[in-house]
Parts: structure tokens; C-alpha cells; sequence
């Protein structure tokens, strides 16, 4: 990194570290925004997209149905921007099987991700979000995975320099490099400053705040980008602007990864508060969109289901089967059977009945431990809408 690539709008000071490399260190926030009626337009309809989403999950019957998948698939989305390959299906396999795909190892990383989510939405019910709850976050999400080796410490902030460049480059040659060690920790408690302290600045615009400010500060040697990620659906559950964790940029982010990198260090480089936060709102929209549809498919398809099981007699087993997949949408017998508790045979005799509706079908060479997969629930959680 070169202070000729910064300009005099830069949104930091550059410092030279006595090693005898350049380091970026962000101003505290918030900065200077030029607003435009483009700009007003843009969090209008941001913040009219979380409220749209907050009314319809409301009215779902039951929107714990529907947090996990959305869930898993923000952890693949999001990982797969670090570099992972896993899929939908490979997670929710490997979450039925307790094996990762054959040759697929960061399938745990993915689930690592879940957890970390699960972990930092309920430490919200006595924690706020700190510094310590992040930290506790990323020992979750670090745990035995890829760059848990690396860290030495998962959950504990970076006590040596990291920087972001194509690989085996060096300090010099990184396109950013963070605040040095001794400067991290004074950002860290000026961004937990400001996520504190009240502000008249909308709430769409303090999230897009926050993550570039998280993603500048870089304070973990591995995770960094997935912990700021999960920073955004955090501050939205708990300025309780939505009634449940339903809203990921992860996807938008994955699909505009060059223009998501180019933002954020345009901000560091030039200042470029303003091109941000217009990505970043949009994202926030077009999130809230898909979210909404995705929903309603799914309650749609939840809702026929249990409409053919109905007008076929069925009990109340196959029902609650019906509810789990919306949760899992991969199931073995045992887990059916410890779900309704019943024995073994009740437990594949309903299954069956699923197999027999349609619902579920048989993943292929599966000799021992079978598992079935709720297809139409795959369809619309893998379906590719932006729009």
C-alpha cells in the first residue's frame, strides 16, 4: 500500500509504521455526507423495504419456519465471498448425514457461520453489541475451521499487522493494509462509541457506516468480512427494526463482489462516503424484496402441504415432519424418529407417507444412513432472484 493511492479526501490518516510500512487508520464516524435528493430516494425506499419485510413477517403463522433457512443460506452466500465452495444442499446434507460432502472440508466453515449467527442473536438478549459480543462471535465462528490455526486465538482481536492483497503479496504490495495493532484497539472503542450513542442519522445509513468502519478496522486476522457481515443482520434485530433475523446482504454483496471491494476502499482511498452508501442502500432493497417473495413462496408451499396431507387424513405426524423441513430440509429416519418420538418403524412408515405425497424424495446412494430432501423447499431457497 502506497500514499500515492490516497487522495486528499482520503477518510483516514495514513501512518508509517516504524517496520517501515504504510497502514490506514479510519476517521471516527459519521463522516460528512453529501445528501442529494437521489440519495433521500435511495433511504426511502431502503427503509420502506425493511418495513414491507417486518409486516409480512409478522403475518406469517409461524416465522420460526423460515429464520433457519434463511439463515444457511446467508452462511453460504457470505463464505462463499471469503473463497469457500460449499452449497445450500452441501450444508443442509451435512447437517442431516453429521459427514461433509466427500472432498468438501469447508462445509464446516459454512456451519461454523450459522452458529456464530445463533450464538450472537441470543447473547443479544443480555449483551449489546461490543466489542466483547463480536469477539465471542468469532471464536464461534472460528472454531476448528479453516484460519482457526492461523488466528492461534479465535475470539481474541489481532496483536500483529494483516493486510488485503492478491495472495503471497507483501505489506508493501497489499492493496490495504489496516491500523496497526496499537491503533486497532482506539478505532474498535471509537466504532463501539458511536453504535452506542444516539443519532438522528437513519438507521439505514448507520449500518452502511458501520461495515465499511468494521471492514477498515479489520481487527481479527481471519473472519473479518463474514463477522462484519453478520454485523448488519445484528444492528437491524436489535434496533428491532425487524421482529425476526430475516434480512442478508450477503447475496447482493456475493453477486457485486467487485463493485462491494471496489466501494469500500474507494471510501478509504478517496472519501467516497456517498457512492457507498447509495450501493449499499440498494442492497438493503433489493434484499428486502427477495426476502418478502422468498417468503411468501414458502408459506405458499408450506400451506399446500399441509393441505395434501390433510385431505388425505393423515395424523398430526407427518404434519410436524412437514414443519421441520421448512426449518431442515434434509432428514434421515432417526431424526424423524427422535422428532416425533416414536419408534423407529412409526418414524419410517411416516416418512414414507411424505415420500409418497411428493414431499420428500430419496437422495441416491444412501445405503445406510438415508436421507430425504424436501425439493420444492430447496427450489425456492436456491432459486436466483434479484428483482
Amino acid at each position: 500500500m502506497q500514499p500515492i493511492d490516497f487522495t486528499e479526501r482520503k477518510s483516514g490518516r495514513l501512518v508509517n509504521h516504524a517496520r517501515g510500512y504504510w497502514a490506514f487508520v479510519p476517521d471516527r464516524l459519521p463522516p460528512a455526507l453529501e445528501l442529494s435528493w437521489k440519495l433521500m430516494a435511495e433511504i426511502s425506499s431502503a427503509e420502506r423495504g425493511i418495513s414491507e419485510l417486518a409486516g409480512v413477517t409478522r403475518t406469517l403463522p409461524n416465522p420460526h419456519l423460515l429464520i433457519r433457512p434463511f439463515m444457511s443460506r446467508e452462511a453460504v452466500l457470505s463464505s462463499r465471498i471469503e473463497g469457500t465452495q460449499a452449497s445450500l444442499s452441501d450444508l443442509f446434507y451435512f447437517e442431516a448425514s453429521k459427514k461433509p460432502p466427500v472432498g468438501l472440508s469447508d462445509v464446516r466453515e459454512v456451519r461454523n457461520y450459522v452458529r456464530a449467527l445463533e450464538f450472537g442473536l441470543k447473547r443479544l438478549e443480555e449483551l449489546p453489541i461490543s466489542k466483547r459480543l463480536l469477539k465471542e462471535m468469532h471464536a464461534e465462528l472460528m472454531q476448528h475451521v479453516r484460519g482457526g490455526q492461523q488466528t492461534l486465538t479465535p475470539g481474541e482481536f489481532r496483536t500483529t499487522q494483516n493486510w488485503i492483497g492478491p495472495a503471497n503479496c507483501t505489506l508493501n504490495d497489499a492493496k490495504f493494509v489496516p491500523p496497526p495493532p496499537e491503533e486497532m484497539i482506539d478505532a474498535l472503542s471509537d466504532l463501539e462509541r458511536f453504535l452506542h450513542e444516539p443519532s438522528d442519522l437513519p438507521l439505514v445509513i448507520r449500518l452502511a457506516l458501520v461495515h465499511y468502519q468494521f471492514e477498515a478496522i479489520h481487527p481479527f486476522l481471519d473472519g473479518n468480512g463474514r463477522i462484519g457481515r453478520l454485523l448488519i443482520t445484528l444492528l437491524l434485530y436489535a434496533e428491532k427494526a425487524l421482529p425476526q433475523p430475516m434480512l442478508y446482504l450477503s447475496a447482493y454483496f456475493e453477486r457485486n463482489r467487485t463493485e462491494y471491494y471496489r466501494h469500500l476502499l474507494a471510501v478509504s482511498q478517496g472519501g467516497c462516503w456517498t457512492e457507498w452508501v447509495s450501493f449499499f442502500l440498494r442492497g438493503v432493497t433489493e434484499q428486502a424484496h427477495d426476502a418478502i417473495r422468498r417468503s411468501e413462496k414458502l408459506l405458499r408451499l408450506w400451506q399446500s402441504y399441509r393441505s395434501k396431507l390433510q385431505s388425505a387424513r393423515s395424523s398430526a405426524l407427518p404434519l410436524k415432519l412437514v414443519d421441520q423441513l421448512f426449518s431442515q430440509p434434509y432428514l434421515t429416519v432417526g431424526q424423524a424418529k427422535d422428532l416425533l418420538d416414536v419408534t423407529h418403524r412409526a418414524a419410517d412408515l411416516n416418512v414414507k407417507k411424505l415420500v409418497e405425497a411428493g414431499i420428500l424424495h430419496e437422495e441416491p446412494l444412501q445405503i445406510y444412513n438415508r436421507i430425504f430432501v424436501a425439493r420444492g423447499v430447496m427450489a425456492v431457497l436456491d432459486a436466483n432472484e434479484t428483482n
